[in-house]
């Protein structure tokens, strides 16, 4: 009979180039909402991280820039469903939420529950203890009320 391998600790799961771009996106945004340092300058500072080789560059970039870009309407997205003002989120949070706004807004090709999901696993891994499930609780709100404008644009 074969001998078993002893179990040891799990092993971590591949991450994903697009985990990986959204994780960096996270970081940058942070970095941006603190010291509001130009966009460029924040992509080149994470571009010297070991993790940018494995990340999918694109769509970093897109996250980025597109959400300094588009930062006043990604508010008026996020501000109706949240219990504090905007100064009262945490650098994290605020920076989780606006990365997952900007796919749920911007990218209808990456289904809402995964854009969800992945913003749920950065606040987990960036965030305070419960900061996920804030994070989720809103983005769901956010995904709920572009989905019922969506359906309500086809009908007309």
């Amino acid at each position: 009979m074969a001998e078993r391998p002893a179990s040891g600790p799990p092993r971590p799961a591949q991450r994903s180039a697009r985990r990986r771009s959204r994780e960096l996106a996270v970081q940058g945004l942070y970095q941006w909402l603190v010291a509001r340092e130009d966009g460029g300058v924040i992509e080149a500072h994470l571009a010297e991280a070991p993790e940018f080789g494995k990340a999918d560059r694109e769509h970093l970039s897109a996250l980025l820039h597109g959400v300094i870009r588009d930062l006043d309407t990604l508010h008026e997205a996020l501000v109706p469903h949240l219990d504090r003002t905007l100064a009262e989120l945490s650098p994290v949070e605020h920076a989780t939420l606006l990365v997952g706004a900007y796919e749920l807004a911007r990218h209808p090709e990456i289904p809402y529950r995964v854009v969800i999901n992945e913003a749920v696993e950065l606040a987990k891994t960036f965030g305070g203890t419960d900061g996920f499930r804030y994070v989720n609780g809103v983005l769901d709100r956010v995904a709920g009320r572009l989905r019922a404008t969506e359906v309500a644009a086809r009908r007309h």
